[in-house]
């Protein structure tokens, strides 16, 4: 694991793949709804022992940051797949139009 991928994600690029972009929820439901319940997760655990300023609060608080990186990682994946099919739609237009 990078230095990057430790700080940013708690996790490998790799990690995120398999653990996230290829579950059950992910096959079933779509990145959208993984990317929906990291975000769930991430809001819940800011609420966690908010009242108090201790140890397992700035825990929660940087497993929650790490989470939003995770969706948004998923999010710019999701985007560069859309990419690609749309260049590679337009190739297909191009070649039948010539």
């Amino acid at each position: 694991m990078t230095e990057f991928e430790s700080k940013c994600y708690g996790m490998t690029e790799q990690a995120i793949r398999e653990q996230y972009m290829q579950s059950f929820t992910a096959q079933r439901c779509g990145l959208e709804m993984v990317v929906m319940g990291l975000l769930s997760d991430a809001q819940e655990l800011q609420t966690f022992g908010i009242e108090l300023r201790t140890a397992a609060n700035a825990v929660a608080i940087d497993q929650s940051r790490k989470n939003m990186n995770i969706a948004k990682y998923i999010l710019s994946e999701m985007m560069d797949q859309r990419d690609q099919l749309l260049a590679a739609n337009s190739k297909k237009i191009h070649k039948v139009a010539a």
